[in-house]
């Protein structure tokens, strides 16, 4: 299946599952009439009423990508991987990043090798 084939899918079961709650001839409550707006995904139009159009916009606001870690409190990069490092920097972020930071500032190197205690 191709990618616009499962875009348009999912916008055609969305428009389908949102606009029920229209009323008829897509008027929107208070019985005003409504343009729409009209999306093309590959050679298909797909015509959504005002109420469908804004819960769009807000499903589409409301969306949070898995891969979203937030930003590194180091340079405000927004690629953290999922080990909290920075893609960007190379720093680790967060709470890791700043244990990780203390530790090396302290560490005095190793010891002296081949001596038993």
């Amino acid at each position: 299946m191709t990618m616009a084939g499962d875009v348009g899918r999912a916008l055609d079961e969305f428009v389908r599952r949102v606009g029920v709650f229209d009323g008829p001839a897509g008027q929107v409550p208070g019985g005003a009439a409504a343009d729409g707006v009209e999306l093309r995904v590959g050679d298909t139009a797909v015509r959504l009423s005002p109420g469908t159009a804004r819960a769009f916009v807000e499903a589409l606001r409301a969306y949070q990508d898995p891969r979203d870690r937030g930003s590194c409190d180091h340079c405000g990069g927004p690629r953290l991987d999922d080990n909290f490092m920075c893609a960007d920097c190379g720093q680790p972020s967060g709470l890791f990043g700043q244990l990780l930071r203390e530790r090396a500032a302290r560490f005095e190197g190793p010891g002296e090798l081949g001596s038993a205690p």
